[in-house]
């Protein structure tokens, strides 16, 4: 499988520009993919550094670097902190790499059932293929409410309760294709064009995040990095959507999902949070990049440090 198909590096140079400090250090990059962050990250590397890549899906083992200061494990990121403490490197790692976006060969894999445009396939979504339920099993068992709450908070629609209302109103047709899908979302679906193909990515990002519990596992990524890093470690994000880009922005300014009283209030902080933010403001692709990456185009990048003064 090439790894050009498998999937384009996004904003590499940038990440990798803020988040390699120490070239002998250790570094995680979480959404290994198709290995473009990694095997960059690797030339970035001295000799004595080291660094472990993750993916949960099977496919993208194939892409691992052959490097000897290389290690790959077939996992979810929401595991790194357990497979650090077995280790014993929490606390060691000089910095930790996520690119948040689902790969082009789970889009271009019809099998996957992750793309509108394949509509004899089903729709499945899984970033594991191995494991867990699809999307199919969603549309199937979920109440209307559940439906409308994930195409609401997930997906932006304004008109989830319609759709939910719709897909369980139709739930006899078991939904064995994406063109099944399709058709019983017919009525409230745009006639064509942008508008058609924005609404139709509003939902099926909304089914995969469910499927995937995407935002559960960033929630666990972003918790467990402040005891993971080492003081002056780094953590790079980058992000597709705007759930994703505000959790990364309100985790970086307070370094915990929990507001303290100060924050609620809109007062400053009565002391540093844990993180430094490095990028005060998010760094987008260029006009090239996207040029030549189409899918590069909603990407933001957000990199903070774990302060060694507290």
């Amino acid at each position: 499988m090439s790894t050009k198909l498998y999937h384009t590096a996004v904003l590499c140079e940038d990440s990798l520009n803020l988040l390699v400090t120490t070239p002998s250090g250790l570094y995680v990059d979480v959404t290994m993919g198709g290995g473009g962050h990694s095997r960059a990250l690797l030339e970035r590397l001295s000799p004595e550094g080291r660094c472990i890549g993750l993916d949960q899906d099977p496919d993208a083992m194939a892409n691992a670097p052959q490097d000897s200061r290389y290690h790959f494990v077939a996992t979810n990121f929401r595991y790194l902190g357990q497979w650090l403490d077995y280790w014993g490197l929490a606390g060691e790692v000089d910095g930790i790499l996520a690119d948040l976006g689902v790969s082009s060969h789970h889009f271009d894999s019809e099998e996957r059932g992750f793309s509108f445009r394949y509509e004899e396939a089903m729709p499945d979504m899984r970033m594991n293929s191995r494991s867990g339920v699809t999307a199919r099993d969603l549309l199937l068992s979920y109440s209307e409410e559940q439906l409308a709450d994930i195409l609401y908070y997930y997906g932006e629609l304004h008109d989830a309760r319609r759709i939910a209302a719709l897909l369980v109103s139709h739930r006899a047709v078991g939904y064995p294709t994406i063109a099944s899908l399709m058709e019983v979302l017919a009525p409230v679906l745009p006639k064509g064009g942008p508008q058609l193909r924005n609404k139709l990515s509003r939902i099926f990002q909304a089914l995969r995040i469910e499927v995937n519990d995407e935002l559960g596992a960033l929630r666990q990524l972003l918790s467990d990095s402040v005891r993971l890093l080492k003081p002056g470690g780094r953590i790079a994000i980058i992000s597709y959507h705007s759930l994703e880009d505000r959790m990364v922005k309100e985790f970086f300014r307070l370094g915990s999902f929990e507001q303290p009283s100060e924050a609620l209030a809109g007062m400053p902080l009565s002391k540093p949070a844990p993180l430094r933010v490095v990028t005060k403001k998010a760094i987008t692709p260029s006009a090239d990049e996207i040029a030549d990456n189409n899918r590069a185009r909603s990407a933001k990048l957000r990199v903070a440090e774990l302060r060694e003064d507290i």
